[in-house]
């Protein structure tokens, strides 16, 4: 193992503990085996536009990473909504081997790449699915199922919460994971209401090692989302609930 990667596994190592997470080799064997397989298929697909390894390791793989602390039963059952390229389902559950994981994405090339990933770690008790939120958050092997859902950046909040309340159970965590603004958060008080979520806090950090911000949303759902939501494909984006 030459310098280089010694000095990449030990900068995981080291931002991992930051937010509480120790990770063993193997688990860090099974980061750096994603690393691989990611830049093997972003050479095929576009699955992300970042491709240094360092870069790979600190803003997808330490940015996954902190939301663990929020996770405090690591049995818990968890759905990475839009998850792409496995973030932050993937380094959650290579950091907590007992969690119960779906990943969910709308296209098919990437939960083929998610499948091969899962295979190659030897991951357990984590899938993934390829259809979107409107559709398996009607589903009632899906809705109300999760103890947490999480999403990363994947639209403004008030249509995450349309796509991602709906799959959690009452008294269950939505973790929203953005650069959110406070004008995000106020155009999101008519969808929590609608939905049943309140904002139980809002983490404010700095990615370690760089000067990178990250905003973390943790709603908590206190009662069962109306049955009229998730509204069909396509509506929670051109039509939120603002």
């Amino acid at each position: 193992m030459d310098k280089r990667e010694l000095d990449l596994r030990e900068l995981l190592i080291e931002g991992a503990s930051g937010f509480g997470v120790d990770l063993n080799e193997e688990q860090v064997d099974k980061f750096f085996t994603y690393k691989d397989v990611l830049k093997e298929w972003n050479s095929k697909m576009n699955l992300t536009a970042i491709e240094d390894d360092r870069e790979i390791i600190l803003k997808h793989f330490i940015d996954s990473i902190s939301i663990c602390p929020i996770i405090k039963d690591k049995k818990s059952t968890l759905i990475d909504v839009g998850t792409g390229a496995g973030f932050p389902g993937i380094p959650v559950k290579i950091a907590f081997p007992d969690i119960k994981i779906k990943l969910m994405d709308s296209l098919e090339k990437r939960t083929k790449f998610l499948d091969e990933v899962i295979e190659k770690l030897s991951l357990k008790e984590i899938s993934a699915v390829h259809s979107r939120a409107e559709d398996k958050g009607i589903a009632s092997d899906y809705r109300e199922k999760y103890d947490i859902s999480t999403a990363r950046a994947v639209a403004n909040l008030p249509v995450l919460l349309e796509y991602c309340l709906p799959f959690v159970r009452v008294g269950g965590l939505f973790i929203a994971m953005k650069g959110s603004s406070t004008e995000e958060i106020e155009n999101s008080k008519k969808a929590l209401d609608i939905l049943g979520g309140k904002i139980e806090d809002i983490l404010e950090f700095t990615l370690p090692f760089s000067d990178i911000k990250r905003n973390v949303v943790i709603i908590k759902k206190f009662r069962q989302t109306p049955t009229k939501y998730p509204r069909k494909s396509g509506k929670p984006s051109k039509d939120p609930l603002i």
